[in-house]
């Protein structure tokens, strides 16, 4: 890992750029208070200091980072604003998922060898087009499968809050990194079994490790975001998305990101809104759903109990609570982990150690197939690549895909009945808080069920946000609450996550680090 920091930062004012948001750093940048040299420097100081620690970085090139945010710095003496960039200068960490020019491209794995991207995914395009200073390497569960990041064949990332604890998971390393301050945002994916990072996310994947690591975490709607770039796990399922450390810094990330792609034909060609002025109005009189069938037995107590009182405090504010019903859900679940797997066992079948990545030595091309996805993917990766393959094998297809198939569109179409009386729905994004490094690793079907309150929201191809509403007592663990929108309504959500977050105090809060 590259990142020696050569020079003291010149000030203590400096010193604390990293832990601004979007919004505080792009003021001081306009008004020449600071430069976006000494907020890269910031965070890279803020690596140097914690991350032995927290782990979230796989890899960061210093050099390169500081020499973007010199160009930024440029660019701002030169007259560029940020109505024109909005991300100008802004230090942006991005999940190992993604692809970025001349930057290693690993997934989490070793089966990718010492693969270097040749190519920027769009959304690496549109930051850098948007002034993003573009750094790093964030570490992930491998290929995006887990809830927690002990599945990174690299290390496993530590949450903030408590370092014997995980940061939930795919995108672990992502949410680590802004609570951490190592970052002033990140991407991620959300799949399904990971949470709210930019990340992606494929069926929580952003958003649940944003809740166990007290950040907030976006996923958009299938389609919003371009996928061109992202190392696919489940091609129907997975998204990008973010994270940031309040809610308009999401919405200002998701501006930049959004918008058609031809390499992409999933892309909707749907106008991209200004989702910063979303944000502004009240939510009174707009009607939130609460879901009957999500509390559930293995939630718990306290995670409930705030849950109970954000949904006061929205009803409080003004919104109209609707409790609605969600018939299918408790099929989600399986029927997610049957596409999901399906799905990656297909999109994972290129990794054969011929065209690129690692290679193992072999008297045929079967043996060294053999080999190379043998030594090279880790035993989650295997397990989801053997259970994808049985239920798309002769005589189970109708019997699980189809059938799961059939189910999804159940669920979809339970949420968009429900969407017809409320303007989102609100459930808690994990039913637990974190828990304790390898406490659940050698049961698999446990740690699938942390998904439960995520996965529904990628089978029906919504947009979803986690924010803080709360921590646990003993241990001081935070807590996340979901809110669900119908496809495309991004700006709903993020109005009424907006009003909470900025009515509560639980955004401002830290964990016990040496800032």
């Amino acid at each position: 890992m590259s990142g020696s920091v050569e020079e003291e930062c010149p000030t203590v004012h400096a010193a604390m750029l990293n832990q601004l948001t979007i919004s505080g750093l792009a003021s001081k940048l306009a008004k020449r208070e600071s430069s976006a040299h000494e907020a890269m420097q910031a965070c890279l100081d803020q690596i140097q200091r914690v991350d032995g620690r927290i782990r979230a970085f796989i890899s960061y090139d210093a050099a390169d980072a500081l020499a973007q945010a010199d160009a930024a710095d440029q660019a701002l003496r030169a007259g560029q604003t940020h109505e024109q960039r909005p991300l100008l200068g802004v230090p942006v960490a991005i999940k190992d998922v993604i692809a970025v020019k001349g930057q290693p491209l690993n997934c989490g794995s070793k089966i990718l060898g010492k693969f270097i991207s040749p190519y920027d995914a769009t959304v690496i395009q549109k930051l850098k087009a948007g002034g993003a200073v573009v750094f790093g390497r964030l570490n992930m569960d491998e290929f995006a499968m887990g809830s927690s990041t002990e599945n990174s064949a690299f290390q496993t990332t530590r949450n903030p809050w408590d370092t014997t604890r995980i940061p939930g998971g795919s995108s672990g390393g992502s949410a680590a990194a802004v609570t951490s301050d190592e970052c002033v945002a990140a991407l991620g994916s959300d799949t399904g079994g990971s949470i709210r990072q930019p990340a992606a996310d494929t069926g929580g994947s952003i958003r649940q490790p944003a809740a166990l690591c007290g950040c907030v975490g976006l996923k958009p709607s299938y389609g919003r975001v371009s996928r061109y770039g992202l190392v696919a796990f489940a091609s129907s399922l997975d998204q990008i998305g973010c994270f940031g450390k309040e809610v308009r810094d999401t919405a200002r990330v998701l501006e930049v990101i959004s918008g058609v792609d031809h390499c992409d034909s999933t892309c909707v060609p749907q106008p991209v809104p200004h989702y910063p002025s979303a944000l502004e109005g009240g939510i009174r009189g707009l009607k939130v759903g609460m879901v009957k069938e999500y509390m559930v037995a293995g939630l718990d107590s306290e995670v409930k109990l705030a849950v109970d009182n954000a949904v006061k405090h929205l009803e409080g504010l003004g919104a109209d609570i609707v409790e609605i019903s969600l018939p299918h859900t408790a099929y989600a679940i399986a029927t997610y982990y049957i596409i999901a797997t399906a799905e990656a066992s297909a999109n994972l079948a290129r990794f054969d150690g011929i065209r690129y990545g690692a290679r193992e030595p072999g008297a045929d091309p079967i043996e060294l197939y053999g080999k190379t996805r043998g030594k090279g993917f880790g035993l989650e990766v295997k397990r989801r690549i053997i259970l994808g393959t049985y239920v798309l094998s002769s005589g189970y297809y109708d019997a699980y895909y189809l059938r799961a198939q059939k189910v999804r569109t159940l669920i979809r179409n339970d949420f968009l009945k429900a969407f017809e009386k409320v303007d989102a729905i609100v459930t808690p994004t994990s039913p637990v808080a974190a828990f304790k490094i390898g406490e659940k690793v050698d049961d698999p079907l446990q740690m699938y069920l942390l998904d439960i309150f995520t996965i529904s929201c990628n089978l029906a191809g919504l947009c979803g946000i986690s924010l803080p509403c709360g921590f646990t007592r003993s241990p001081r663990l935070p807590i996340g609450l979901q809110l669900l929108g119908k496809p495309f309504s991004e700006e709903s959500i993020l109005r009424i996550a907006h009003a909470y977050e900025q009515s509560t105090p639980w955004h401002n809060e830290k964990p016990p680090l040496d800032h």
